[in-house]
């Protein structure tokens, strides 16, 4: 069976939900364009908000800690780089994240949306060029396979949303578990954008958080560990050659 891409996310702004662009062009040791350049950085972050930089995710707010942002969707342009917030499908906040103005529209809102305390009043941080806010210092694609999330579910004996992965190339036509013997090897996208697959991706508990609803109703780390003796789903790949990648290119794994 030929393996396919299904879907593409990236996350403009660390934490908040995805962005599904039909076409991305990948740049060799770079991440997804826009994806997690931008973060929000708790009211106690050590993040110097002046000269950001990237830091562990615990210094930004987070599904993992933070998981009534959830229960926010965005809208993302990525040629004007206007991000509009949504709730429940209705548009209540715009604003340039490139922008000084844009961002403080957007950080006053979600100052009114959060608690208040340590993890409120966020600031909006942008990675400097060539980096992202990913949760690992290098720049890198993740990759979900579709039936690695249904095998989780049998063991789970319940539907599992696979955008609880947060990855950023949905694959399906592979069996579970089959990507987890690309590590250290090339994959091919498309007309012959290559990925060198580096690890599996371990999860935490962001990955607990619906992301429909914003509620922890599940424990997917502890399910992985007792189900499958590890807590991974998914892997880390880095560009080797880039090129456009589109929803329904097809993947050719390593031979």
């Amino acid at each position: 069976m030929t393996i396919t891409i299904t879907d593409i996310c990236r996350y403009p702004v660390k934490g908040l939900s995805p962005d599904h662009p039909e076409t991305v062009d990948l740049t060799p040791g770079a991440a997804l364009p826009f994806d997690r350049r931008f973060a929000l950085a708790h009211a106690s972050s050590r993040v110097d908000k002046t000269r950001p930089d990237w830091a562990p995710k615990s210094e930004f707010l987070m599904l993992a800690r933070d998981e009534k942002l959830a229960q926010l969707g965005i809208q993302f342009d990525g040629d004007s780089a206007d991000l509009t917030i949504t709730r429940k499908g209705k548009a209540i906040s715009r604003g340039c994240l490139t922008s000084q103005t844009g961002r403080t529209v957007l950080q006053m809102f979600l100052a009114s949306f959060l608690p208040e305390g340590s993890r409120g009043k966020p600031t909006i941080v942008e990675a400097p060029e060539g980096k992202t806010f990913s949760d690992v210092p290098s720049n890198v694609v993740s990759i979900i396979n579709l039936a690695t999330v249904k095998d989780v579910e049998r063991v789970m004996r319940q539907p599992v949303d696979p955008i609880r992965f947060r990855g950023n190339l949905y694959i399906d036509g592979l069996d579970a578990w089959g990507e987890m013997a690309w590590v250290g090897k090339e994959i091919t996208l498309g007309d012959g954008v290559r990925l060198k697959v580096e690890e599996p991706v371990e999860r935490c508990a962001a990955t607990n958080v619906d992301p429909a609803t914003g509620v922890r109703d599940l424990n997917i780390p502890l399910t992985l560990r007792r189900g499958f003796g590890h807590a991974e789903c998914g892997i880390y790949a880095k560009v080797v050659q880039g090129g456009p990648v589109k929803v329904g290119d097809a993947l050719t794994p390593p031979t």
